[in-house]
């Protein structure tokens, strides 16, 4: 059985689950350990008898252990990448992608350690001195989702410990092997005991301990729309209050005008809405295209979405692998449903597909006929399953794609540069793609939406410290002189 980190420890537990294949689910990985109420207690409490230590420790021991993790999760991107494919169902060059990012994530903190910089500035009054720094929070607790199962963690932990936090981390119950990997390789980097925790399991027992604590001083989550509403309010209501980042939902749209580049936009949507089996929250589920290209557009489309392959997510030529496991399956079939209820027409894919292994495979599926006030256009489904939404001009496509109660990430195909400059500024997303897909953005610029997609400061690069940080501003009477 697989065990929890706790306190520097390898700790075992009195319940563990399988964790299954979804591209061939006869293939288990193993068993993982669930913690109880009372290992996550103690995860908590080794949290924070181990912060004043760690928070007052030199930025070069941080920046050290930091650059070891990072150099050993580069050196064993193959490994882990196969082992992130095998659980999650991502392609194989998708989860080997996934785990670099991990480490070029874990690089850049490592560098961010020795960059935290104040300021000192004069007062208004004479011969008083301001200076303003940024302290760390104290124990922090991390809730991350199924769908990138080391790179979120990464884009969490690393400027949690990088600005000098206690860590507990949550992983989802999904996907419990690439979280403990990672936890191995962060135990071997000289990070001390009880600076970093790992508890696997349920979120009515982990997470629900982590929001009622007073020993935790903020909670970063991402996942679902309601999920996020109940830790933010868990997180006012508590005493003290905690500090509270959500990363959420996502109904992103993707503009195609009439002057687009055909083939540009084709692989522009086929990326962002089926890569990674669509479970991504910056995935392009709504295709808006303006009347001139829309039946150049989807016939294009439909002929490019017969060329992927649907297979084992380890195979060689595989461009989409499973859904990741049944309830997620059921959840998008119901969807396709509902749409065809709704008077959408599926023109392609929607069907459940057999392989060599047993596994939850589907095939990409996309509509037309929608209307944007319809459930499969105002839902998230996460899932390879996009629509065709038609617009007579841009002004009404760039109307559509902001009528949406989301705002993570939005994108444009388009020649016009008055048009991308306008889509740039006017578009109500936290993310604006030109010419791009909406899914896949860089390590060291920030993450994060607006609306219902995201509350609280953004992830990721140099902007993560308004998060893991607080500011502190010191006045001294240096004198007259």
């Amino acid at each position: 059985m697989t065990l929890n980190f706790i306190a520097g420890e390898w700790t075992t537990a009195a319940d563990a689950v399988p964790n299954v294949n979804p591209s061939d689910t006869n293939d288990i990985l193993g068993d993982y350990a669930h913690a109880s109420l009372l290992d996550t207690e103690r995860a908590i409490d080794a949290a924070s008898r181990a912060f004043r230590n760690w928070s007052r420790s030199s930025i070069q021991t941080r920046h050290d252990c930091l650059n070891a993790i990072a150099t050993e999760i580069l050196s064993r991107k193959e490994e882990l990448g196969r082992l992130l494919s095998r659980e999650e169902g991502k392609t194989l060059l998708e989860g080997i992608g996934e785990v670099t990012r991990a480490g070029q994530i874990f690089q850049f903190f490592a560098g961010e350690c020795v960059r935290v910089a104040g300021e000192k500035v004069p007062s208004v009054r004479p011969g008083v001195e301001v200076e303003i720094t940024r302290e760390p929070l104290g124990v922090i607790g991390l809730i991350t989702p199924w769908n990138f199962p080391i790179a979120i963690p990464a884009w969490k932990i690393a400027p949690a410990l990088a600005y000098g936090n206690t860590v507990l981390f949550k992983p989802a119950e999904l996907v419990p092997g690439s979280a403990h990997k990672l936890a191995e390789i962060i135990a071997r980097s000289g990070v001390p005991s009880g600076v970093f925790n790992l508890v696997m399991g349920r979120g009515s027992i982990i997470g629900e301990a982590m929001l009622k604590s007073s020993k935790i001083a903020a909670i970063s989550f991402t996942g679902s729309v309601a999920t996020g509403k109940h830790v933010a309010q868990a997180c006012t209501a508590s005493d003290p209050m905690k500090k509270v980042q959500l990363e959420m939902g996502g109904k992103n749209p993707m503009v195609v005008l009439d002057d687009a580049e055909i083939d540009v936009a084709v692989e522009c949507a086929v990326n962002s809405s089926f890569f990674s089996t669509g479970q991504r929250c910056t995935a392009s589920s709504r295709l808006i295209v303006t009347d001139g290209i829309r039946d150049a557009f989807v016939a294009a489309m439909t002929k490019r979405m017969t060329s992927l392959v649907v297979d084992d997510a380890c195979k060689a030529g595989t461009n989409i692998g499973p859904v990741v496991d049944q309830r997620q399956l059921d959840q998008d079939l119901r969807y396709i449903r509902l749409g065809q209820d709704e008077g959408a027409r599926l023109v392609s894919g929607g069907e459940l597909l057999k392989r060599d292994t047993p596994g939850f495979y589907l095939s990409p599926a996309l509509f037309t006929e929608v209307d944007n006030r319809m459930r499969i256009a105002r839902e998230e489904i996460f899932g390879p399953v996009a629509m065709v939404i038609r617009a007579k001009n841009y002004e009404e496509a760039l109307e559509i794609a902001n009528d949406t109660p989301f705002g993570l990430s939005s994108g444009i195909c388009t020649t016009s540069l008055k048009h991308a400059s306008h889509f740039k500024r006017n578009a109500q997303a936290g993310m604006i793609m030109v010419n791009l897909p909406t899914a896949g953005v860089d390590y060291h610029v920030p993450f994060g939406g607006t609306k219902g997609s995201s509350y609280g400061p953004r992830e990721q690069g140099r902007y993560a410290a308004e998060f893991y940080t607080t500011v502190k501003t010191s006045y001294s009477f240096e004198g007259t002189g």
